[in-house]
């Protein structure tokens, strides 16, 4: 989980995804990653106040690298320690940890797992750039993926130390379109589950309107060069 300013809404993120490790995970042993992105409110104080009472919470603090760097940082993190499965979300209060049971619920059918936001409670602007970027997936490598840079996703930790070794370096803007693009490609089965998505309470997006705008252009070109990696890519998670 990254974060980044959302003190309004951390120290209950952090309870309501701890409740979930210790009644749905009861006995198991999890942890909660919570990587604090160069915060420049009252974040990173919340996280550590918050790690006595919560001991599954890592609290791990970054120099402000967006958010894609944290998500990778977190993911890697996760890998170090040798979890069997990884689930990614975020921090601004906009999913219910219940919804975790149905991607779960299809842990050994594939390695690589998708939440779909069916409702999504995102201005228009950054519905239409979600919805031409689904698009310029498809044209640009042949694949239909309904919500690629979802921050709701199950990943075999063994499958996702293969594909963080084959991401583009330096991480690119939304790494987790990379990883779901891979994964599509070698076949896993991304069932794309529909989960609710609640309107964002507390806090603002980071990225809005014509910044917006520019870090999808990025990320359109950053997609097109890597068409040309691909296929060593794909075979390199064999």
């Amino acid at each position: 989980m990254p974060a980044y300013n959302e003190e309004e809404c951390m120290a209950d993120v952090v309870k309501i995804w701890s409740d979930l490790l210790d009644t749905e995970f009861a006995g198991e042993n999890t942890r909660l990653i919570v990587v604090n992105d160069g915060s420049k409110d009252n974040t990173g104080k919340i996280l550590d106040s918050l790690k006595p009472q919560y001991p599954k919470l890592e609290v791990v603090h970054q120099v402000n690298g967006g958010h894609g760097n944290a998500v990778v940082h977190a993911y890697r993190k996760a890998v170090e320690l040798d979890a069997e499965y990884i689930f990614q979300t975020d921090s601004d209060d906009q999913f219910i940890p219940e919804d975790v049971k149905k991607l779960w619920d299809k842990r050994t059918q594939s390695d690589f797992i998708l939440g779909y936001r069916q409702i999504r409670h995102d201005d228009i602007f950054r519905l239409l750039i979600t919805r031409i970027l689904r698009y310029s997936m498809f044209f640009v490598y042949g694949t239909f993926i309904m919500d690629s840079n979802i921050p709701f996703r199950l990943i075999k930790g063994t499958f996702l130390k293969k594909l963080l070794s084959q991401l583009p370096n330096p991480v690119p803007f939304a790494p987790n379109i990379f990883l779901a693009i891979m994964a599509k490609k070698s076949g896993q089965e991304l069932f794309n589950i529909p989960i609710v998505h609640k309107e964002r309470a507390t806090g603002e997006v980071s990225i809005q309107k014509m910044k917006l705008l520019k870090v999808c252009w990025q990320s359109f070109k950053e997609l097109l060069n890597f068409r040309l990696e691909l296929n060593n890519k794909i075979k390199n998670l064999k």
